[in-house]
């Protein structure tokens, strides 16, 4: 058993708000076993409400096992183009990718 502390990003934020569901700073306890999917799921949170998830400040699969003391952040579909290449949830692609497409 342990607890996590959870925040949502931009309109997911909203939409757990508006459900009553804390997002923001919310201390969430898990059992051993666990992972961010049954976090999401506990707080009616579908994947297709998400673009991506971190993990202590990295961006992580959801099957990710939790810890005592991970720090978990949602954020849906819809971040800004260059924000994505800077969190992580896109790879910059290499000059070789690029000369392939097209």
């Amino acid at each position: 058993m342990g607890s996590i502390l959870f925040n949502a990003f931009s309109f997911l934020q909203k939409k757990l708000k508006a459900k009553n569901i804390p997002c923001t700073n919310a201390r969430i306890s898990f059992s051993d076993g666990e992972s961010v999917d049954d976090v999401l799921k506990k707080m009616s949170i579908g994947i297709e409400d998400i673009e991506g998830v971190f993990v202590n400040g990295k961006i992580a699969p959801t099957d990710t096992l939790l810890r005592d003391g991970d720090r978990i952040a949602a954020f849906p579909p819809g971040t800004p183009g260059p924000y994505r290449l800077l969190l992580g949830i896109v790879k910059k692609n290499s000059p070789k990718e690029n000369q392939n497409e097209g």
